[in-house]
């Protein structure tokens, strides 16, 4: 087998490992073990999401070096894995790579943080952009000069097959909620209309009224009247 041939195999076998991830936190967290386990360089990885440009959150953390250097990017708002979430470039382009904190002139404020961690060359992937949340792919090395072509490559390929993992584990979830949603309203309803003998109609229309009362989504009404047998707001019924 030729080595094209084997980086073919290696990118399906990528491909079925990550689409059989059950939610989005499995895919993220199986994101971190592949680029440790595969990547040349890599000691550590991480994933860092940053909501509305403001508040960062490590997703994923193979050590709690990421989780520091996250931080870090946060508090100093700059640094590779910061920008590679938040670039607006063709997805292509949207990798950073820092081939040694020693002599990295891009982010003065962070790079010395960087070093006091024993970071010697870092990669960022932009991994997502989706309705004010932003995620990115975060490779580390102990070593300068760690990532060559290949790895960033590689790298690149990983984050573009979770993006389309993390895309379909997220469909597959929102239906999950759906279903069990309309599951825990029609038990709700059913409930209601066996107590206060009302139609489909009527119990729904209390469901409603209780969720607007309360400022509550119908969910979280249906959770509370099958949990306790009460609807939010109203006392314990008199038992006769």
């Amino acid at each position: 087998m030729t080595a094209d041939e084997t980086a073919l195999v290696a990118f399906a076998n990528l491909a079925r490992d990550l689409s059989a991830q059950t939610s989005e936190q499995d895919v993220l967290d199986r994101v971190v073990e592949l680029a440790v386990q595969f990547i040349d360089g890599c000691d550590d990885a991480g994933i860092l999401l940053l909501h509305r440009r403001r508040d960062v959150e490590t997703a994923a953390t193979s050590s709690e070096l990421v989780r520091e250097s996250d931080q870090a990017q946060a508090e100093l708002r700059e640094g590779p894995c910061f920008d590679a979430a938040l670039d607006d470039v063709p997805w292509n382009n949207r990798v950073y790579r820092s081939k040694d904190t020693a002599t990295e002139t891009r982010w003065p404020s962070y790079m010395p943080r960087a070093r006091d961690l024993g970071i010697g060359s870092m990669l960022g992937f932009q991994l997502y952009r989706d309705e004010g949340s932003f995620g990115a792919l975060d490779l580390y090395s102990h070593r300068r000069n760690a990532f060559d072509d290949r790895a960033e490559d590689l790298g690149w390929v990983l984050a573009s097959h979770a993006a389309v993992a993390l895309n379909s584990a997220r469909t597959d979830e929102q239906l999950r909620t759906a279903l069990t949603t309309r599951e825990e309203i029609g038990k709700a309803l059913g409930i209601l209309m066996e107590r206060h003998q009302l139609s489909d109609d009527a119990a729904f229309t209390v469901l409603k009224r209780i969720s607007q009362d309360n400022n509550l989504k119908l969910r979280a009404v249906a959770e509370t009247l099958l949990r306790t047998g009460e609807l939010p707001g109203e006392g314990p019924r008199e038992r006769g």
